[in-house]
C-alpha cells in the first residue's frame, strides 16, 4: 500500500477577505473530492486571506495511480488564475 501526501502553500492576490478565500478554496476542494480519489482540506493560514495552505493525500497499491491522482488535483490550482502555488512539496509513506 502506497500512501502519497501533498502539501502546497499558495497565494491568492486578488481576494480582499476570508469570505471570498474561502470561496475559491472550497470549489478548488470540493472539485479534487469529487473528481479524484484524493482527501483534501485547508491546513493551513486558515486566518489569512491572501495566503493558504493545503493537503491532497490519496492511497493505492501502485505509486504510479498515486502520483497521477495528485498530480491531478494540483492541476485544479494551476487552472485557476486567481491563485498560485508558491511551494509544493510530496511526502510517501
Amino acid at each position: 500500500m502506497i500512501i502519497g501526501l501533498v502539501t502546497c502553500e499558495c497565494l491568492l492576490y486578488e481576494t480582499h477577505s476570508l469570505k471570498e478565500k474561502r470561496t475559491i478554496l472550497q470549489s478548488i476542494l470540493t472539485r479534487a473530492r469529487q473528481r479524484f480519489n484524493v482527501s483534501a482540506s485547508e491546513i493551513g493560514f486558515q486566518d489569512q486571506w491572501q495566503r493558504t495552505k493545503m493537503a491532497f493525500i490519496a492511497v493505492s497499491s501502485s505509486r504510479k495511480v498515486v502520483e497521477n491522482e495528485l498530480q491531478a488535483a494540483l492541476a485544479l490550482i494551476d487552472q485557476r488564475p486567481e491563485i498560485e502555488r508558491a511551494e509544493t512539496l510530496y511526502e510517501w509513506l
